[in-house]
């Protein structure tokens, strides 16, 4: 099993909830309102009169294979609009109950 924690401008919501459902994944966790700056480039997401744009964040444990699929979703949203940013990671889940 793996964990998908994906971080994304708020205009891309949509886009997000639609490789969920392409993908079937039901379970996820998701953030709001979220404030933050990318370490490569980009502008500031801060939720403030100067950096008006904010953030969401998605949680997802999926098996294993399901990983190359929503990354690769995940890297052509990235790619048809990069000013507005998205990030994904995975990680080895340890133990689930």
């Amino acid at each position: 099993m793996k964990a998908i924690f994906i971080v994304y401008n708020q205009a891309h919501t949509e886009k997000v909830e639609y490789i969920f459902d392409k993908l079937n994944i039901r379970g996820f966790t998701r953030w709001t309102e979220l404030t933050g700056r990318g370490s490569v480039d980009g502008d500031p997401h801060m939720n403030t009169h100067t950096w008006p744009e904010q953030n969401t964040a998605r949680l997802t444990v999926v098996e294993d294979e399901m990983v190359p699929k929503v990354l690769e979703a995940v890297k052509k949203m990235d790619e048809i609009n990069k000013d507005v940013g998205v990030r994904a990671f995975a990680w080895n889940i340890e133990a689930l109950y």
